[in-house]
């Protein structure tokens, strides 16, 4: 390839605003279509804005604590396809395997990678170091190019101005307040995680406890939390109990000079903790009263092992097809069309290994029990009723030696149970992290892991179908987010099994206690302290002068602040989606309102912007479960799909730029499948 730029040629300018994973994907797929291309017809021109370290942004610093651990194996998580040839992106577990790729490693970093498997959970540094290799790498492919002309701009984005047929990008550097502006043909928004404002409850909490001199910390990512705002020996209240709550777990004992002791190979009782004497004492709250279900031992996030025999996305998206023959915006239902179907598959699952693990108990043989099982959950019934659900129960109560499954119960294990005191809800909690901690240990071996993988398994069905608009609005946000979500996460989004060992350590050892369902917090002004207590638990509350809410900023872009967010939004070049209830009411979402695969951004005035496209969590409306990583391999699969939308937004800028490549290689599965510039995206 001649190294010659051609001056004469015209530019075609992109502005990628975000270089955290979402904007590395994007400068992967860019960089891998420049490496398998000639000359380009046009001069392009690639200027990423961040105001942290490109690759890891903000949320995957390298250099944060090391306590902060990844909730997904290490065998799961990509920005990019698994590499062939010498392509410059590689996937994490490429990275792992070949010992950090050439990439300048510390030497715990490398410690840390000899000790990765697939099933290992890694530091979230770490992960932000490959991610900052895999953009370094690109980078260089997109410097090295004589048609190319790359640019990381280090500041923060506050404006994206429509100009005519263009846009202007505002931006400030660190330490100066002073406005630079650049042109661009067309945008990327990668954002990311955005700072947010407080919700009423919230707001009225920080303004007691600064009034009564109190410390309250909003919802935050943990590598901002200032942890030594909280007192060695005294009471500190964390709301919420998924992985925030865990990375200050750590972070407050681990990190404190604390220890945990391996003692035991017996599940739940595998540490016990020598304190620093430097740590507080933590009271965890949250809905459900306990901390999300640990994951199962398991080498990959969803094992091969695991199917879904009811749950077929081929059958629901011919369904839709054939509805739209009369009706064209006929859309599934989840409590009719998808949940009857997905609850059989977590049954079956937690049946089958049952009889297996059962099978010399059972009155009758094995075969004869799963004969009848299969029977009852094959049986046709009118659609959405619940019929076949009772008969099943009914079936199973004949063997006492099988415990019958309440899946949505799964979502609320203290479910109207009262109890009589703090000392019984710690017995209770400490029994049922027990529980977890031996389902999970026995992995594949354990029915209810079985059940919790093939939920998962669901969920990524469901993902897809959500992306590809065939599940009705309302449906989505009532009974996906707001009941499958919270059954689906609690059980499947959990910490590692090791998070969970230790947190029955630190209960046992006197340092953290749990406040019980549905929690109340307020705060006593006379005493100048925030207090929380729960209705099923009859004692008195807990009490402290620190409140942390162990959770991320709200990702809702109405309620998002930082400058940019709320530029969009009051100048009209961006609108919050909108959705219809069954009253016609419309009601505001979470995300953008955007159009299309790949998704561009709807302004104000319900205008289209040609050449402003959204990745990510703002996506939250036409997408769900928008924080989860890319899953390694095949960009095909649903669960890859932040690599397909990254892959589609680069086929369009190829066309809209007019490069002049007639067939544009992007490589969008390990089996080699390929897309053209020219042809119609057929991903998903």
């Amino acid at each position: 390839m001649s190294t010659q730029r051609d001056d004469t040629k015209a530019t075609f300018a992109v502005a990628i605003i975000g270089a955290g994973p979402r904007g590395t994907s994007t400068v992967e797929r860019l960089a891998s279509m420049v490496a398998n291309t000639g000359r380009l017809a046009v001069q392009l021109r690639v200027i990423v804005l961040d105001a942290y370290r490109p690759g890891s942004g903000h949320v995957w610093d390298s250099s944060q604590s090391p306590n902060f651990w990844m909730n997904t194996p290490a065998s799961f998580p990509t920005v990019a396809p698994d590499r062939q040839d010498s392509e410059p992106g590689l996937s994490f577990a490429q990275f792992v395997q070949r010992h950090g790729d050439g990439a300048n490693l510390s030497q715990g970093q490398q410690a840390e990678l000899q000790n990765t498997s697939s099933g290992t959970y890694p530091t979230r540094a770490l992960y932000g170091r490959y991610l900052e290799h895999v953009y370094d790498r690109c980078a260089a492919v997109l410097t090295g190019h004589p048609d190319v002309d790359y640019e990381f701009i280090r500041g923060e984005v506050v404006a994206v101005d429509p100009r005519e047929a263009t846009y202007r990008v505002s931006y400030e550097t660190p330490g100066s307040d002073q406005r630079h502006e650049l042109r661009a043909d067309a945008v990327v928004l990668a954002l990311g995680h955005q700072a947010a404002d407080l919700n009423p409850q919230q707001k009225v909490l920080a303004e007691q406890a600064q009034q009564a001199g109190a410390t309250y910390i909003g919802p935050s990512i943990p590598l901002d939390v200032d942890y030594s705002k909280f007192s060695a020996g005294k009471p500190a209240l964390l709301r919420g109990m998924g992985l925030n709550f865990f990375d200050a777990m750590a972070e407050l004992t681990v990190g404190r000079g604390g220890q945990f002791r391996e003692v035991s190979q017996v599940p739940g009782e595998r540490f016990d903790y020598l304190p620093s004497g430097k740590e507080p004492v933590l009271v965890a709250a949250s809905r459900r009263g306990t901390p999300y279900w640990g994951k199962p031992l398991t080498d990959r996030f969803i094992p091969e092992d695991i199917t879904l025999h009811y749950l077929q996305a081929e059958e629901l998206m011919q369904q839709v097809a054939e509805a739209r023959g009369n009706n064209p915006e006929a859309t599934l239902v989840f409590s009719r069309d998808i949940w009857p179907l997905l609850h059989r598959d977590i049954l079956w699952a937690y049946y089958s290994q049952c009889a297996r693990e059962h099978e010399t108990q059972l009155p009758i043989p094995a075969e004869q029990f799963l004969s009848h099982v299969a029977e009852i959950l094959d049986a046709e019934h009118h659609e959405g009723t619940q019929v076949w659900l009772a008969a099943l129960r009914d079936f199973i109560t004949g063997f006492p030696m099988i415990q019958w499954l309440d899946v949505p119960g799964l979502a609320h294990p203290f479910e109207e149970i009262g109890f009589p005191s703090h000392e019984h809800y710690q017995q209770a909690v400490r029994q049922y992290l027990r529980h977890n901690a031996h389902c999970s240990a026995r992995g594949m071996q354990d029915p209810l892991s079985w059940a919790v993988l093939t939920m998962n398994a669901g969920r990524m069905v469901v993902k897809d179908l959500i992306a590809q608009g065939l599940i009705d609005q309302q449906s989505k946000i009532e009974e996906i987010q707001g009941r499958f979500e919270p059954l689906v996460e609690g059980m499947a989004s959990g910490p590692p099994l090791e998070r969970i060992e230790q947190l029955l350590a630190l209960s046992r050892a006197g340092l953290v206690s749990f406040a019980g369902p549905e929690p109340r917090f307020e705060f006593d002004a006379l005493a100048g302290e925030f207090t929380v207590s729960s209705p099923w638990v009859d004692s008195e509350g807990y009490t402290a002068r620190l409140l942390c809410e162990s959770m991320m900023p709200a990702n809702r872009v109405l309620q998002n602040n930082t400058r940019l967010m709320r530029q969009l939004l009051g100048d009209r070049v961006a609108r919050a989606f909108r959705w219809q209830n069954a009253d016609g009411e419309l009601i505001p979402g979470s995300g953008f309102d955007v159009v299309g695969e790949p998704y561009r951004l709807v302004a104000g005035d319900g205008t289209v912007h040609r050449g402003i496209f959204v990745l990510g969590l703002q996506l939250s409306s036409v997408q769900w479960g928008t924080a989860i990583a890319a899953q390694s391999g095949d960009v095909e699969d649903p669960a890859a799909r932040t690599l397909g939308d990254a892959h589609l937004v680069v086929n369009e800028l190829a066309r809209l730029s007019g490069l002049g490549i007639s067939h544009l290689s992007l490589r969008r599965s390990q089996q080699g499948a390929e897309v053209g510039v020219g042809a119609g995206p057929d991903y998903d």
